[in-house]
């Protein structure tokens, strides 16, 4: 049977502690303790309160197989609702008429306001009347689509697309010119990539005295120097993003990432023109202090070698990625040893802690520094609590700020928390901090308000059209080209001229070859006769 297809169970015979239900559209939820970033778990697209009627309509009996359920159907008090959906085929949104209307925001970044995404303020959303979702199998068809103008975008809730298509621009001068038109923004994302180490590892861990300490954190120092992550971005444009300075994208409440005050000063100086990688020379003296100068054991010789997890299969498309990581250990000495799985080869490596250097990332739940820097809570270690802390990094020092941040709202006291958990990060080095992928959407130029993110899911709602210059970009790109219509025709009255003079050619010679026996009989006649009469003259 069907798990999702089971007799309604309903709920309202139970108490729940802590959410009731006063008035018809009033939802009160008591929290127990303090916990400001509640607001955040409010405003995500994932919660939404459903009535028990939906789930009892829902809960009954053959209701899936018919293709009736909850997720095929959603239920919710958006800005749409679904009027129609095709399996792999096409899915269509039309305006909520019963919609509260949100209106538009108005607080913005100066480059938003910069380029007119604060120009709806204030106005009630949303601004278009159908969404039609088109499910094409090829990329090579999406994107054709979209450089002819009959598509909005390539994509609405994921951004990869923006980066790819400027990786194309940025390569090929052709390709620069095709999208003169087209809107391709890209930000850092409220997302990072990072190379973690873990710390109850003997060799590159936290260490069991301080001498140990400290030579192991050398060591960690010195890989981080040596990773060139500005390289990487320059290198893999599709997946560039910036270098990170601590766990604390940009964009976020409290993170200092774009200001000098937040630069790494464990791998890089604070320059005018900008953050410096600290040069490769500052790595090896490092490594000395962790006991392994040039990158070998001076009591065996033989180099270091760590160990790197990655959570995917070393297929042909990652070997590039692969080989360039190993290039920055070797600059070091250090010989990196590949040990790439499958996602949940790697998961269960990770949970019997058999794992050294790993790469992993993040994607924010909702903008709040908390949910990164957990990523480092002691209790919320891999090894203790089998949490996200995949470091097993446990300072007790990180650990209370953290705790005493946690509680507070955005402001002056938590901000001075948020500079001291990120100075202790960057000093004990649990992670090379990796970068903040862009996050690069494509959108037609008619397409207003269109700021792409990974955190915000229904950003539809805020997108506006100028229909009047979509149909003018669409008959000036799609419009009849005359010049080659004729060069076409005159091409084809060519072939057909020569292939029937080809075909009278053929059929001259056909006949020649008829009659060519009988001719070759009289001329062989004509001179046998010749002969004899000589012969008889003679």
């Amino acid at each position: 049977n069907d798990l999702r297809d089971k007799p309604f169970l309903d709920f309202r015979r139970w108490a729940l502690a802590g959410a009731t239900a006063p008035e018809k559209h009033l939802l009160r939820i008591r929290l127990k303790g303090k916990y400001p970033q509640w607001n955040h778990w409010m405003a995500t697209t994932f919660l939404a309160p459903v009535p028990w009627e939906a789930d009892a309509f829902y809960g009954q009996p053959g209701m899936v197989q018919q293709g009736l359920s909850l997720d095929r159907w959603p239920l919710g008090t958006g800005p749409y609702h679904l009027v129609e959906s095709r399996t792999d085929h096409r899915h269509v949104l039309a305006r909520n008429p019963h919609y509260r209307g949100v209106p538009y925001p108005c607080d913005g970044t100066e480059e938003d306001r910069a380029a007119g995404r604060l120009q709806d303020c204030g106005r009630p959303t949303p601004f278009i009347d159908r969404v039609v979702f088109q499910i094409e199998q090829e990329r090579l068809s999406v994107r054709g689509k979209f450089l002819q103008g009959f598509l909005d975008a390539p994509l609405l809730d994921r951004d990869e697309w923006g980066s790819a298509l400027q990786a194309d621009m940025d390569e090929d001068d052709a390709v620069r010119r095709e999208f003169t038109v087209q809107g391709l923004p890209r930000y850092a994302d409220l997302s990072s990539y990072y190379l973690g180490f873990n710390l109850n590892d003997p060799v590159i861990g936290w260490g069991r005295t301080d001498d140990e300490r400290g030579r192991h954190r050398a060591l960690r120092h010195a890989v981080s120097i040596a990773i060139d992550w500005e390289e990487r971005s320059r290198i893999f444009p599709a997946e560039a993003g910036e270098t990170a300075m601590s766990p604390l994208p940009a964009g976020l409440p409290g993170s200092r990432q774009d200001q000098p005050a937040g630069v790494n000063p464990v791998t890089h100086l604070a320059t005018p023109p900008g953050p410096q990688r600290r040069p490769i020379a500052e790595a090896h003296r490092l490594m000395a202090q962790a006991g392994y100068p040039d990158g070998r054991d001076p009591r065996t010789g033989r180099p270091l070698v760590l160990h790197y997890d990655y959570y995917g299969a070393p297929t042909p498309e990652r070997k590039a990625d692969f080989d360039w990581m190993i290039r920055q250990f070797a600059k070091l000495g250090i010989h990196l040893a590949l040990r790439a799985t499958d996602h949940n080869q790697f998961q269960d490596k990770v949970r019997r802690g058999q794992y050294q250097l790993y790469w992993s990332g993040w994607q924010a739940d909702y903008p709040d520094a908390e949910n990164f820097l957990a990523l480092l809570h002691g209790p919320n270690g891999k090894a203790v609590s089998g949490g996200e802390n995949l470091a097993n990094y446990a300072n007790p020092a990180f650990d209370r700020r953290f705790e005493a941040m946690r509680d507070l709202p955005d402001g002056p006291p938590r901000q001075v928390l948020i500079d001291e958990l990120v100075r202790i990060a960057q000093v004990d080095a649990p992670w090379s901090f990796g970068y903040f992928p862009h996050a690069g959407g494509a959108y037609q130029g008619w397409v207003k308000n269109a700021k792409p993110s990974s955190v915000v899911r229904d950003g539809v709602r805020y997108l506006r059209l100028d229909v009047a210059e979509r149909v003018a970009r669409q008959h000036e790109w799609n419009a009849p080209r005359p010049l080659p219509a004729l060069a076409a025709g005159f091409g084809l009255l060519g072939l057909a001229g020569g292939a029937v003079w080809h075909w009278r050619r053929r059929e001259r010679r056909t006949l020649r070859e008829l009659h060519a026996p009988a001719a070759l009989a009289s001329t062989s006649a004509s001179i046998s006769a010749s002969i004899s009469a000589s012969a008889s003259g003679g």
